[in-house]
């Protein structure tokens, strides 16, 4: 009998062990898949970062709004500032940024025939003046045989600023030039002026060494430089190809995953709380255009 009690306990104590042991099992495993799934739920919630090449501290303002709409859709927009037009491209095209918005459609077209890049327009921006400006004299009509009028160095931008000069009524263009004139396609002075290209980003400084400057819109403001204070305002706001741009590279586009981060991007940007910044802060300097059309469509 006593053996008998003895074995019932040993087997009771055994039961109980498998028991607690079984229990214990259940109870860990769920423990086990959740903290699984939690290490790919934290993966999953890292933001996308997505660097933004741009050029002046402006784009910055610009693309404030939609940096902060962004981060709802955990992308991390992170500016990289460029401080010339030339790297820009030559960036995105070697993969050191995501994307770049600083260019417009003509100035894109010359460096990817210039230089090769398979890179592309994935969505357009605004279009903004390139007005000519003076320290020295208070209108085009003060302008006189000998004076010194500066303009971009660069083939598209010193073509646009080519026409603010021919529209002013100062030089005239031959016909054929197109979108891009040189100082070889003008047929005609008006005012016998003298017309020296410079590095974009210098000419804003170089105002008090010239007579006038047809300057770039960006470089403008960053120096403080007034659309009402210009001595002639670009009138040519509706050619698509003066239309800026955000830019990336044709093969990220293959990838679906890249060109719906990308997507995200330009619609963040195309919003009534960008075209706000546009009005509020800068006065309209900045004009919306072409963000009806959806160039990733068939991406």
């Amino acid at each position: 009998m006593k053996w008998n009690k003895i074995f019932a306990f040993v087997l009771a104590a055994a039961l109980l062990a498998l028991t607690l042991t079984a229990c214990g099992s259940q109870s860990n495993a769920p423990k086990a898949d959740s903290s699984a799934a939690n290490n790919q739920n934290t993966e999953s919630a890292q933001p996308v970062t997505v660097k933004l090449g741009v050029v002046g501290s402006i784009y910055e303002d610009l693309w404030t709004p939609a940096k902060e709409a962004l981060k709802n859709e955990g992308i991390d927009l992170e500016f990289v500032q460029f401080s010339d037009y030339v790297t820009p491209n030559n960036a995105l095209a070697n993969g050191e940024i995501d994307l770049n918005a600083f260019q417009h459609r003509i100035y894109l077209q010359s460096e990817i025939d210039n230089y090769g890049y398979e890179i592309q327009n994935i969505g357009n921006t605004f279009i903004i003046p390139l007005n000519l400006y003076s320290q020295k004299v208070a209108s085009v009509d003060e302008l006189k045989d000998g004076d010194v009028v500066a303009i971009p160095d660069d083939l598209t931008n010193g073509g646009c600023a080519l026409k603010v000069l021919e529209a002013a009524g100062l030089i005239e263009l031959n016909s054929d030039a197109a979108f891009n004139p040189t100082l070889d396609d003008i047929v005609k002075y008006n005012v016998g002026i003298t017309i020296e290209e410079l590095k974009a980003n210098v000419i804003p400084s170089a105002l008090a060494d010239v007579t006038a400057a047809v300057v770039n819109g960006s470089y403008a403001l960053d120096f403080g430089l007034k659309t009402e204070e210009a001595i002639y305002k670009d009138t040519v706001l509706d050619v698509e190809e003066y239309w800026n741009l955000i830019a990336a590279r044709t093969a990220d586009l293959e990838d679906a995953d890249k060109a719906a981060v990308y997507e995200k991007v330009v619609k963040a940007f195309q919003t009534p709380e960008t075209e706000a910044v546009f009005n509020d802060t800068y006065g309209g300097y900045f004009i919306a255009v072409g963000w009806d059309q959806d160039l990733l469509a068939d991406k």
